[in-house]
């Protein structure tokens, strides 16, 4: 069995060709041109963002045409291919892939999984599918496990400023002008329905990385957790947020990530976050 995923997974290149993942690109349209975004640096993409304001790219999914060339090209050599992607809740790229398998039926065996989350989180369920099939077990088992990992997994992050939301159409312009006003530093959480929903709003960023951690610490307890810490460019708050995390969750395994250009689109450079799963569920799949 191939696994395809999609670059909204925040997945490093060394971990994608060691397991073998085929990783479906996102797209970024600037006025001068559309980007791939797994071909631009978060650096070099920041720069170019931060040099447009006050406009701002949009993103596209990938075609049903994109996907349907991929799992043919895949199915010259394996006829089983099981497509994980981001929430659709958020992006319509699973709806493409779909589409796609659809064009593809008489050469390939595809089946999907729906993440419902995005970034680390979509990168955990990714990851343990790919770990467990190398380790001989069966789809429905896979999935039975995957379920649970989406039910456990916490995506969870604030942000600096409020304005790329708002440029972007992802929060209402009234209510992003309050909260700049306020200068408030919204909690965003990704819900069980594979949505954004807020978790509360404090006044300074360093209040809202504490918030973070004392939200995982009330929700994970002293379970042991994989903590996968996120930011745009951001990088002294990864540092806070990393510190406020070995202080207050028992973490079995942490490390700091830049989140793909794809998803700093809508949020802009300052934003930083984590990925939290229960350790148990991912390791006895191996590595």
């Amino acid at each position: 069995m191939k696994i395809v995923t999609d670059c909204a997974a925040d997945m490093p290149n060394e971990e994608l060709e060691r397991l073998g993942i085929v990783q479906a690109p996102l797209f970024i349209q600037f006025p001068e041109g559309e980007v791939n975004a797994m071909e631009i640096s978060a650096d070099e993409f920041y720069n170019r963002l931060e040099a447009m304001r006050p406009q701002i790219p949009t993103t596209a999914q990938p075609s049903s045409g994109i996907f349907a060339e991929l799992y043919r090209k895949l199915a010259l050599t394996e006829k089983n291919i099981f497509s994980v992607h981001i929430s659709s809740g958020l992006s319509g790229t699973i709806n493409s892939a779909r589409d796609g398998g659809e064009q593809v039926k008489a050469e390939a065996n595809v089946s999907f999984w729906d993440t419902l989350t995005l970034s680390g989180g979509e990168r955990f369920q990714v990851v343990a599918a790919a770990l467990a099939h190398k380790a001989g077990w069966a789809m429905d088992k896979i999935l039975e496990r995957l379920t649970k990992i989406r039910e456990k997994t916490e995506v969870i992050y604030t942000l600096d400023t409020l304005e790329y939301l708002a440029r972007g159409g992802r929060i209402g312009r009234v209510k992003a002008l309050a909260g700049a006003l306020l200068n408030l530093k919204p909690i965003i959480r990704v819900d069980i329905d594979g949505k954004y929903s807020t978790v509360k709003n404090e006044r300074t960023i360093n209040k809202s990385i504490a918030a973070i951690a004392d939200h995982l610490a009330e929700k994970y307890g002293n379970t042991p957790v994989w903590v996968t810490v996120l930011h745009g460019r951001f990088a002294e708050k990864a540092d806070l947020l990393s510190n406020e995390f070995k202080q207050k969750l028992n973490v079995a395994k942490m490390e700091v990530q830049r989140i793909s250009p794809v998803l700093g689109v809508h949020t802009g450079p300052g934003i930083v976050g984590a990925a939290v799963v229960p350790m148990e569920l991912m390791s006895d799949l191996g590595e």
